[in-house]
């Protein structure tokens, strides 16, 4: 009998093993893994370069703290800030700590300004993690359930509603920040189009709000480009980081610019394990492999090979309601729940996760190649099929 928490549902299943986009459980069946982790596994399992950069790291030194320098973490800081295009990071361990980093650093902000009672608005359908600062940012009251009072200071709007947005700021002198994810992953695979980013990136400047984009499920390429804010051409004040950062060593990051950067000073925010040197290595490797081997590009081509066979096998079937998604994060909404298809894909030897109950979501390594979509359309769209006949 195990004595772990029962805070999981997990599927009757353990893997030994990986191999590119392959795991291998116990009896030796293979697996084609459509969701990496939860967009974490970005360079996919076992991969040699970031194998040799971990273990070649891990042989030097784990940790030390942040009381001393890191140069690993001033390497992948100045990394951050060159494809961002933004000035300061702060380093944790998860996405739930970069959006707690985010959150803090915007009432900072307020309080800088004399807000008192600082606010921040944040989306429907949200998902920003599960301490308690980060579950009252997030919009889905099945997960806040049970866990009250609620932290105060977050305004809820309709997603990508900028009418709605400014509505509540002309009625709120308190708010500081807009908060949201710019392809929402667990809410539904929704996508924020180029012309809300500008917008509301206008809307920040005019009334001098922070604008912070959680980035820790769509960022670090998976749409083919390094974030999801880069395709409106806009540039946050806050982006939060982590899942594919590390490519599966646990890392976040906090990375801020324009009138966030230059706000914490020592003591006001701090982190024992953040940017560890084995976390930096990981993350360093990371994007070096991303840029050499064009894994962006290869994203965008791969995902449009899996959204086509979609769109292609399940044609006809009216329970189809969309086929949506930018690069290797893909969400096939169904017209009614679909729970059950995550049990049968695993029996078919296919890893998927049904998000919003009713959205298959898809979130391959970056490394994944045109005939694993192939493979991944095969398996797949015959459980739909069956599921909507």
């Amino acid at each position: 009998m195990s004595h772990l928490m029962n805070t999981y549902a997990r599927l009757p299943v353990a893997f030994t093993h990986g191999e590119g986009v392959w795991l291998f459980d116990e009896t030796g069946k293979r697996y084609l893994d459509g969701l990496s982790g939860i967009a974490v596994s970005t360079l996919g399992h076992n991969h040699p370069r970031l194998v040799r950069a971990i273990a070649g790291q891990a042989a030097k030194v784990l940790h030390t703290s942040n009381i001393y320098r890191i140069p690993l973490q001033e390497e992948l800081s100045d990394r951050l800030a060159a494809v961002s295009g933004m000035d300061e990071v702060f380093f944790c361990n998860s996405g739930c700590e970069a959006n707690e980093a985010a959150i803090k650093l915007a009432r900072f902000h307020g309080h800088r300004k004399g807000i008192e009672q600082p606010a921040i608005v944040v989306m429907e359908n949200a998902f920003h993690g599960r301490t308690l600062a980060t579950l009252s940012a997030t919009g889905n009251r099945k997960t806040q359930a049970g866990f009250e009072p609620l932290v105060s200071g977050f305004l809820r709007v309709p997603y990508k509603d900028i009418g709605a947005i400014r509505t509540v700021g002309e009625h709120n002198h308190n708010i500081v920040a807009v908060m949201l994810e710019m392809i929402q992953g667990e809410g539904g695979v929704n996508i924020a189009d180029e012309t809300f980013q500008r917008d509301l990136r206008a809307l920040c400047d005019e009334r001098g709000w922070l604008l912070i984009c959680d980035e820790v499920q769509c960022g670090m390429g998976r749409t083919g480009s390094w974030f999801g804010f880069q395709q409106g051409g806009v540039t946050p004040d806050v982006m939060t980081l982590a899942k594919g950062l590390g490519s599966g060593v646990p890392i976040g990051a906090c990375v801020t610019s324009g009138r966030a950067a230059g706000l914490f000073g020592p003591g006001n925010h701090g982190s024992t394990f953040g940017g560890n040197p084995l976390a930096c290595a990981a993350g360093l490797e990371t994007l070096a492999t991303i840029e050499d081997d064009g894994l962006m590009a290869n994203a965008v081509k791969v995902g449009e090979a899996i959204r086509t066979g979609l769109q292609e096998a399940l044609a006809g079937l009216s329970g189809v309601v969309d086929i949506r998604g930018r690069g290797l994060m893909i969400g096939i909404e169904l017209d009614r729940p679909c729970g059950d298809l995550v049990r049968q894909a695993l029996d078919a030897g296919l890893l998927i996760n049904v998000t919003a109950d009713r959205v298959i979501r898809l979130l391959p390594a970056l490394v994944f190649t045109e005939a694993n979509a192939q493979e991944l359309v095969s398996r797949l769209a015959p459980l739909v099929r069956k599921h909507l006949e």
